[in-house]
């Protein structure tokens, strides 16, 4: 993703004081910038990554986050590995994913839809979202695709 692209979808995730990226890997650009501009920002991944300074890190799955949540469990506040729906790390106004793959559009949804946040992502390019979702033309030539807003911020 270009530093115009980070840029366009920073600005867009701006409106949102507490967000949690998904999948974030090694390109932290995105949670870096918002949690710069005083944002809370949480971070998973399934496999331990370094985050920058004011971004948390959880190591997670989100398929097992959509499966407990699924499954109503409660989310341990100490172990967010364990079974619970979905964990206090999700607990966001806003959900999100960059360069997300197909198959984990309806996990990042059911996540979202459990703690009543929304629900964002862009994708690996040519893949279409697997989910009902708004497209957002992004300055750059990106597209976020919303796939939940309960608050109308992003879509309005």
């Amino acid at each position: 993703m270009s530093d115009d692209r980070r840029a366009a979808v920073r600005r867009k995730l701006a409106a949102f004081g507490r967000l949690c990226e998904v999948g974030i890997g090694r390109r932290h650009g995105v949670a870096a910038a918002l949690a710069s501009d005083g944002r809370a920002v949480a971070a998973t991944d399934v496999i331990e990554r370094e985050t920058p300074p004011g971004v948390a890190f959880v190591r997670d799955d989100i398929v097992a986050a959509a499966d407990r949540a699924a499954a109503g469990r409660t989310a341990p506040r100490d172990d967010p590995g364990e079974p619970g729906a979905p964990g206090d790390h999700y607990r966001v106004d806003c959900v999100y994913a960059l360069n997300a793959p197909p198959e984990l559009h309806r996990p990042l949804l059911r996540v979202a839809d459990a703690v009543d946040a929304a629900c964002c992502f862009t994708t690996l390019g040519g893949d279409p979202p697997a989910v009902d979702a708004t497209p957002l033309a992004l300055s750059g030539g990106d597209t976020l695709y919303v796939a939940r807003d309960p608050d109308g911020v992003l879509v309005g």
